[in-house]
């Protein structure tokens, strides 16, 4: 008699670990393409968030990017070094005010700056055109409000 696979109806987990569960399984698909992403074009998934944040906002300064991205400065700083390393970010100085620094797309940087296929993006691009729009906002609407719960939780 052959084994099958054991199912999550086979044993409930109850509401919250089983929106956990599927937040797991979520997160390690997003670390999958990723990975596969970084194979195929050289850059991870939140890299390529990056780049195509800078791409744009062409001069925007990595302060407003962490904004953007609700992230830690150190964060951003760290992703910028990276991709400058490998040539596709440029920090500029701005001309009007030597203290600033804007960052821009390098050429190699801007030839990544585009819908692709097989990218995180473009399966969300997918989703939302599969999606009714409110259900869609719905989506949104309870990831925002968890991420508060867990910031609020974090003392953030």
């Amino acid at each position: 008699m052959t084994a099958r696979p054991l199912g999550a109806s086979e044993f409930p987990l109850g509401p919250a670990l089983d929106f956990l569960q599927r937040l797991w399984r979520l997160e390690h698909a997003l670390g999958r393409l990723s990975r596969r992403m970084e194979r195929r074009l050289g850059i991870t998934a939140q890299q390529r968030l990056v780049i195509r944040c800078v791409g744009t906002y062409p001069g925007i300064r990595p302060g407003q990017l962490a904004a953007i991205l609700h992230v830690d400065p150190g964060t951003v700083s760290a992703a910028l070094r990276r991709l400058e390393r490998h040539g596709l970010v440029e920090r500029r100085r701005d001309h009007l005010d030597s203290r600033r620094v804007g960052l821009g797309l390098t050429r190699r940087g801007r030839a990544l700056d585009a819908p692709t296929a097989g990218t995180v993006e473009a399966a969300v691009e997918q989703l939302l055109r599969a999606s009714p729009r409110a259900e869609a906002a719905a989506a949104v609407a309870v990831i925002e409000r968890f991420t508060a719960l867990l910031d609020e939780s974090a003392g953030t």
